[in-house]
């Protein structure tokens, strides 16, 4: 299995299920952590065991552990609402300011969480570019440039042995790359919808490819491009 995977020039690592470490930026990327989902719901009478953000950054914190990151860089749609970031209860904004004292904090804004000031530790963006990359919420048709995104929550299908077996994937171009969600309440996109596809905005020529982590890396996908 692939360790590793170019991407914009870059070297790019898959660790986890849904994030990547960016060795030359010493960088962990995320997208959709969807922090305080369950409250969300909760103010709407739907009960979910709420625990989810503790869940996610602590996912988080292991794998900072492992890498020592001098960013993090959290793709958009950070919380599951504009408010969500003032609900935090007291242990995940614990996680969080450790996190973020440790680390240099990027976040990037979502469609879910425009108003993320970052009031627990680090900065935001509309979208920052860095190595050429553009590291954005949501691919953006017609950018030339590379691009990092997330916003769609990819999923990879594929029956095994009689079984339905679905895995968070990234989605490769060689100018896009979707990353899954890591939120640990997260739903997900099947990878063949007509939504990923078109984000994909592939020219002619181009191919893509879903990117499944395993237990010791990744394996490749190819996918059928759109007519």
């Amino acid at each position: 299995m692939a360790q590793s995977f170019e991407f914009g020039g870059q070297t790019f690592e898959i660790t986890g299920q849904a994030a990547l470490y960016w060795r030359a930026q010493d960088a962990l990327l995320v997208s959709d952590l969807h922090l305080e989902k369950a409250s969300a719901f909760a103010l709407y009478g739907q009960m979910l065991p709420p625990y989810d953000s503790v869940s996610t950054l602590e996912e988080i914190a292991t794998l900072c552990r492992t890498y020592r990151p001098a960013k993090i860089i959290s793709l958009g749609d950070n919380f599951h609402d504009d408010d969500g970031e003032h609900r935090l209860a007291e242990g995940a904004a614990a996680l969080l300011v450790d996190l973020a004292c440790n680390t240099e904090w990027i976040w990037v804004t979502g469609n879910h969480d425009r108003a993320v000031s970052g009031m627990w530790g680090g900065k935001a963006f509309d979208a920052l570019t860095l190595s050429g990359i553009t590291l954005r919420h949501e691919a953006q048709a017609g950018d030339p440039n590379p691009e990092i995104s997330g916003h769609f929550h990819p999923k990879f299908r594929q029956v095994l042995r009689g079984r339905m077996v679905k895995r968070r994937c990234f989605v490769k171009t060689p100018r896009k790359l979707i990353m899954p969600a890591f939120g640990a309440l997260t739903g997900g996109l099947d990878v063949q919808d007509v939504a990923i596809s078109k984000a994909c905005d592939l020219k002619y020529g181009e191919g893509v490819e879903a990117l499944v982590a395993t237990q010791s890396g990744f394996a490749r996908f190819a996918l059928a491009s759109p007519p």
